[in-house]
């Protein structure tokens, strides 16, 4: 599996590097702008990333305009919806908006930090992910 974490805080992005290094391929963006590069690198190059776990605060672009941008690439490219990328929205904000707005805009799943592996892989089972 290739996994791609856009987190801006380095204690929680080094954190879930190891944690998902277990179950694959990890590459890490500290913003939002790193992480739609990197997705798109990842489209050009016809390796694309299985799964995104992705900060909501970012700086420069925020996880929800990320987001957007990755669902708006894949609907011009036309990604079959079972082929979408897998995005687990990840932050501390205790905001109920912020989580819908993530869902309306096409996330999958959502994890609150402090991240709970075992909730984390619960969801990467849920969605397919991992048996």
């Amino acid at each position: 599996m290739k996994i791609l974490i856009a987190e801006d805080d380095r204690i929680s992005r080094n954190f879930l590097q190891k944690f998902m290094q277990a179950y694959g391929e990890v590459d890490v963006a500290v913003d939002g702008m790193e992480a739609v590069d990197l997705y798109m690198d990842s489209i050009k190059n016809k390796n694309r990333y299985d799964l995104l776990c992705l900060d909501i605060m970012m700086p420069k672009v925020d996880g929800l305009k990320v987001l957007k941008v990755i669902r708006q690439l894949e609907k011009q490219q036309n990604v079959p919806e079972e082929e979408h990328l897998k995005i687990i929205m990840m932050t501390a904000l205790a905001d109920v908006g912020y989580v819908d707005e993530a869902f309306r805009q096409g996330c999958d799943a959502y994890a609150s930090k402090p991240v709970d592996t075992d909730k984390v892989e619960n969801v990467m089972r849920n969605l397919g992910l991992i048996e």
